[in-house]
């Protein structure tokens, strides 16, 4: 677990990016990947928007995808997992990296074929608390015909990062503008925001 951590921390440290190969296991990126297919069969998923509580709005020429939002109430076995699996890397990061980290806010999302999310940055004008923000992706078998890479924008040196399961992406909220690019499959993921209020 801790090697996973380590492999957030340093690639990020060394480009701005983190990122984990596996930071989720199989078993786990399985368990997830079913419990969103079952919201979204059950029409539990709703339409992104854009902003927050305060500024909220749906325009679908900005994003597509759509989203359920995790929380400890439901008491999944293997949503727990997942959050036991990022309070342990908080405290690694509080305590290597003293970010002060004291919250955090997760979602599903899934994009349909020819969804995608244009350029923006994660961390809402009006409300600065949202710090770092993380990817995990839920698809096996990716292809890059699939596309739907995550485009994350830097002077002289765009990153396209494939959304491959297990994968785990971590950067600054406030720092990088990134993108969904349009996706030709199927594309899944937890996204969520380390937070510190």
């Amino acid at each position: 677990m801790e090697n996973s951590f380590e492999d957030l921390i340093s690639s990020y440290i060394e480009n701005k990016v983190g990122i984990s190969e596996d930071f989720l296991s199989p078993q786990l990126a399985n368990h997830l990947k079913q419990n969103l297919i079952n919201l979204n069969e059950n029409s539990l998923l709703l339409a992104a928007g854009i902003g927050n509580s305060e500024k909220l709005s749906y325009d679908g020429a900005i994003r597509s995808d759509s989203i359920y939002w995790l929380d400890k109430k439901h008491n999944d076995v293997f949503e727990n997992e997942f959050f036991a699996q990022i309070d342990a890397f908080i405290i690694y990061l509080n305590e290597s990296c003293y970010t002060g980290i004291t919250g955090y806010e997760f979602h599903y999302s899934l994009y349909e074929t020819g969804d995608f999310y244009l350029k923006h940055l994660d961390q809402f004008k009006n409300n600065p608390s949202r710090k770092y923000s993380m990817i995990s992706y839920l698809n096996s078998n990716w292809q890059e015909s699939d596309g739907g890479e995550l485009m994350i924008h830097q002077e002289n040196n765009n990153q396209k990062i494939a959304p491959t399961q297990g994968k785990t992406v971590f950067f600054k909220s406030n720092e990088l503008v990134h993108e969904v690019l349009v996706t030709q499959n199927t594309r899944m993921s937890i996204t969520g925001w380390l937070k510190s209020d």
